[in-house]
């Protein structure tokens, strides 16, 4: 592999730098207890190359090491000019550990094993991650180049890399009996119309009318690859969240009803940790008047309790999170939950809560907020009764109108248009029965003016 190519990739699930051996024996045990890896010395943890002379006194150290760790490790030292690469194999006899404990390769990064993990790991070792593996029925030599331009931009890798290699140091292929071919995680990311393979990678995005699952105002698939389904399952909330504006000097400033550093880490964390080995059944992100719901199939990973939100990381898809995180789509590892509290509490929203049965489901308390007046003048709670008269005597369409003038008492008639995806006259022609039902009148010009809802 290209030295240029992983410096700059930098560090990943298959990739270490180090300066120096102090420490080695974890790095080795982390990789021969997960898929494998390469270990460079005389690399800074930046990519700084600072070399590394390998004397055949070094080479002995370094294989004895190896050799130390219990059971012994096989691994491959290679020399290349200023620096050294220990290839080290995926165990056959894991668990390995080193003087200082049990280490597995969690992202970029080696993670100590506790008690609880270790058994957990010791328990699942005979079944694969699904990132990891293959699919015969994928073709050969084929892989989506415009998907893959727009990774390697988020992952700020160079376009003058051959393709193939970049991928294969990534971990999303390998050349099998000398032909180039995707994992499931070059399949979810880079394949042609990855669903025809893996149909349960998609994101189902549903609007409810009320607080239950009955009636349906909007409800979009997205079967694309991960990256696409994560931005459209986002632009899909912002379309239906509420929208207010602050005025700061001549600027103005929109404010989503919920926060979307806060839903961004939800949607990412349901598509990095949920299980694929479960079929059928879709990421879930459903939106109701008083809740938002993200649930993702397969509960939580294995050796990870409720409890433990927001203080440990345990990663199902290592690849996935892998590539997730080189793109920027993941801060850090384990650290998502607690980045969604505080942007909650930072904006003024409830705290998120959590449950867990065959799917683990993150959901977001909404307070839902009614005009009465003008867009100074709003109640800070709708009121049940009152939600459930307009729920029975408004047709989805009228129901859903007047859900977004609540939310944006200035909205104008092309946004309506624009949002609802009917037709201007369609719009205005509900608009018109809400008026006659006495629910809504309006306020000044259309310029400048805005709605007013009434209780009756």
């Amino acid at each position: 592999m290209d030295l240029k190519i992983v410096i700059a990739e930098g560090e990943g699930y298959y990739v270490e730098f180090k300066e120096r051996i102090s420490g080695l024996d974890r790095e080795i045990v982390s990789f021969a207890n997960a898929s494998g890896g390469r270990v460079y010395l005389g690399i800074r943890d930046g990519g700084e190359i600072v070399g590394y002379k390998l004397t055949n006194r070094e080479r002995s150290i370094i294989s004895d090491i190896a050799r130390n760790c219990d059971p012994s490790i096989d691994v491959r030292i290679e020399d290349r000019d200023d620096i050294a690469v220990i290839h080290v194999p995926e165990g056959d006899r894991k668990p390995y550990k080193c003087a200082g404990g049990y280490y597995i390769r969690n992202g970029a990064s080696s993670q100590k094993m506790d008690t609880d993990e270790l058994i957990e790991f010791i328990q699942k070792e005979q079944r694969y991650n699904f990132d990891e593996q293959y699919d015969s029925r994928y073709p050969e030599n084929d892989f989506d180049r415009d998907k893959y331009q727009k990774l390697i931009r988020k992952c700020k890798i160079s376009e003058e890399y051959k393709p193939e290699d970049v991928m294969v140091n990534l971990g999303m292929a390998s050349y099998k009996n000398n032909k180039f071919i995707l994992n499931n995680t070059g399949i979810l990311f880079l394949g042609r119309s990855p669903e025809r393979f893996i149909p349960h990678l998609a994101i189902t995005c549903v609007l409810y009318k009320g607080k239950i699952k009955l009636n349906v105002l909007d409800r979009k698939d997205y079967t694309s690859d991960l990256i696409s389904n994560i931005e459209n399952a986002i632009i899909f909330l912002k379309r239906h969240l509420n929208l207010s504006y602050e005025i700061t000097g001549l600027r103005r400033k929109e404010i989503l009803q919920l926060p979307e550093t806060a839903l961004r880490e939800a949607i990412v964390n349901a598509v990095a940790h949920r299980d694929y080995f479960v079929k059928g059944a879709n990421i879930f992100v459903e939106l109701f008047d008083n809740r938002l719901d993200i649930s993702s199939p397969g509960g939580l990973p294995a050796g990870l309790k409720i409890e433990d939100l927001g203080k440990k990381s345990v990663l199902r898809n290592p690849l996935i999170a892998s590539i997730l995180l080189r793109a920027d789509y993941i801060e850090k590892l384990g650290t998502g939950i607690n980045r969604i509290q505080k942007a909650l509490k930072k904006t003024g929203n409830l705290k998120a809560e959590f449950a867990v049965d065959s799917f683990f489901t993150i959901s977001f308390p909404i307070k839902i907020r009614v005009n009465e007046g003008t867009s100074d003048e709003i109640e800070d709670r709708w009121s049940d009764e009152w939600s459930e008269r307009w729920s029975k005597e408004l047709t989805d369409r009228q129901y859903q109108l007047l859900s977004l003038i609540c939310k944006n008492p200035k909205i104008t008639r092309k946004k309506l248009t624009e949002i609802v995806g009917i037709n201007s006259s369609a719009i205005q022609k509900n608009i018109e029965v809400l008026k006659g039902k006495g629910i809504l009148i309006r306020i000044g010009a259309a310029r400048g003016g805005y709605w007013k809802i009434v209780k009756g």
